[in-house]
């Protein structure tokens, strides 16, 4: 009967190595995965001028590597020896590091890219106030040949009453 459940258990803890195992697999796969994606991805926004390119890309290894390192955690399970944990132990905190770098990166990114929507959008307000006052302008111009015109008109009868007042005076000489 002891041999029975000693032989259970040493079946049921190669059967958690096993799903451990197929785990680390697995998270490594969708690790590399999404990296191959997001390569793939950045290279055609590459080519058709994307402006974040950087932060897809940035955002991107910052998943693979989660995926990576959710399989180094994993593997702390299965470790044997000192030397492997310290091995492992070493390419946990080399991976963190990366991600936290990454993660700085694209909050820079971001940053960077809000200023230059912001720089954008000062610019279309800008553009939109001049195109105002061009109207106004415009508009003005209009007023100001109305108004040449009634002047040209008034000098124009000014000159007829002038002319209307000699006749009348040369009239009333002779």
């Amino acid at each position: 009967m002891l041999e029975a459940i000693s032989e259970a258990l040493i079946l049921t803890g190669e059967v958690e190595v096993v799903v451990i195992k197929i785990a680390i697999i697995v998270c490594d796969m969708i690790g590399v995965l999404v990296l191959m994606t997001t390569v793939g991805k950045s290279v055609w926004n590459y080519f058709h001028r994307d402006r974040h390119v950087k932060l897809m890309l940035a955002q991107g290894i910052a998943l693979a590597l989660e995926f990576k390192l959710a399989g180094e955690v994993l593997r702390t399970v299965t470790v044997r020896d000192w030397n492997e944990l310290v091995i492992l132990g070493t390419i946990i905190a080399l991976r963190g590091a990366i991600t936290l770098l990454i993660h700085w990166e694209i909050k820079a990114e971001k940053h960077d890219a809000a200023e230059e929507k912001m720089r954008k959008l000062e610019y279309e307000e800008t553009m939109a106030e001049i195109e105002e006052v061009k109207a106004e302008i415009a508009e003005i111009e209009e007023q100001k040949a109305e108004i040449e015109e009634q002047i040209a008109e008034l000098e124009e009868l000014q000159e007829e009453l002038l002319d209307e007042r000699s006749e009348a005076n040369t009239k009333q000489y002779t």
